[in-house]
């Protein structure tokens, strides 16, 4: 099984968990809280680069190891890394669980 986690602490109030997890070859979850965010839909992607120095300026393109044009998850043409939206209550916090 393979796992990885991002911890997001910005400047700006947003802060956040979110879990990465794999067995084998099979499909990716994608798992967390964000907080800090306005309420309603926010979309919700992962950048090549974890490299958050400059902002989102550093992060890189989307997530795309197969070249594929952008797209929503349930389109067969899309980054890997386009998981659509997420929703944010009116607490500011997100709490989801994407399988992809």
């Amino acid at each position: 099984m393979a796992k990885g986690v991002a911890v997001l602490n910005s400047s700006e109030g947003v802060t956040g968990t979110i879990f990465f997890t794999q067995e084998g070859d099979g499909v990716t979850t994608v798992s967390g809280t964000v907080s800090g965010l306005k309420p309603g839909l926010h979309g919700f992607h992962v950048h090549a680069l974890g490299d958050t120095t400059n902002g989102c300026m550093s992060t890189g393109p989307h997530f795309n190891p197969d070249g594929k044009t952008h797209g929503a998850p349930e389109d067969a043409n899309r980054h890997a890394g386009d998981l659509g939206n997420i929703t944010v209550g009116d607490d500011g916090t997100a709490t989801f669980t994407i399988t992809d």
